[in-house]
């Protein structure tokens, strides 16, 4: 292993010296983070397509781009790999002090409480403070939904069961069912105020069901984006145009292309 990433670290150095490949010795932090957000997006990807070749290819990807911004934080002495290791290693060692030290816990729940409590005590010194300090801004709206619950439940702030949760996501949608009623048109700002809360009410829910609701909707698009290409393939190969087909013929070429999958799941159609 340690020969393996130092080749990859050699490669770096290879790369960014003089006389290396202009592209690489142009980069800075600020060129390479939109790569480094579109590494961890396939890699999520891969895990939702279940595809472990296709995922192992992609972390090498993202490990790139981590070597790559070490190498820039070398440059201008502000640390090298060894720190970035030994950072990472000292935080997960403090933070799990029931592996590396006598601290108990009875689950999984109580290891999010204690992980965050351990946050909460390092962070003390700063100025802000909040118990949702640490979910990045620009994280996925499903996702960030999902950490900053995660965090405040860590706190005591949920519902107790999954049942309360599926109460209050039948609440909202009655909510966003009257807007819609009544607004008697395009979406009103109300509208799509209701569809943001039944969204993070669901949020919760697969957090409840343990379920990451980005990743599991990342599954079902790829899915979707798989049976809706087989329905253009079959169409075409009647001599038809998908677009040309009533609703009724695409909802048959739907239902065939789950036959033909073996698997009648109940991934939702687009409309």
């Amino acid at each position: 292993m340690s020969d393996s990433l130092d080749r990859l670290c050699q490669i770096m150095d290879r790369l960014r010296d003089p006389g290396g490949c202009p592209w690489d010795r142009k980069q800075t932090l600020s060129t390479l983070a939109p790569y480094l957000l579109e590494e961890a997006h396939e890699v999520a990807e891969a895990v939702a397509a279940d595809e472990p070749s296709k995922l192992c290819e992609e972390l090498g990807d993202l490990l790139l781009q981590i070597v790559f911004m070490t190498r820039i934080g070398r440059e201008n002495g502000w640390f090298d790999l060894d720190d970035v290791c030994d950072g990472i290693s000292e935080k997960m060692i403090r933070r799990h002090p029931h592996v590396f030290g006598d601290r108990e816990v009875e689950d999984a729940d109580e290891v999010i409480r204690n992980w965050e409590e351990i946050k909460r005590g390092e962070r003390a010194h700063e100025a802000s403070s909040s118990v949702l300090d640490g979910v990045p801004a620009a994280l996925p709206g499903l996702l960030k939904a999902f950490r900053m619950t995660e965090k405040a439940a860590a706190v005591g702030f949920d519902w107790r069961k999954p049942g309360d949760v599926m109460v209050k996501m039948r609440e909202e949608m009655d909510e966003l069912s009257r807007e819609l009623d009544d607004a008697g048109g395009p979406p009103s700002e109300r509208a799509r105020d209701e569809m943001g809360d039944v969204l993070f009410v669901m949020a919760n829910l697969a957090r409840h069901l343990g379920v990451e609701p980005e990743t599991a909707l990342q599954r079902t698009n790829t899915t979707f984006k798989r049976r809706f290409e087989s329905m253009e393939a079959l169409a075409r190969g009647r001599g038809k145009d998908l677009r040309e087909l009533s609703l009724e013929e695409q909802d048959a070429l739907w239902e065939e292309v789950k036959r033909l999958e073996g698997n009648p799941s109940s991934t939702p159609r687009s409309r």
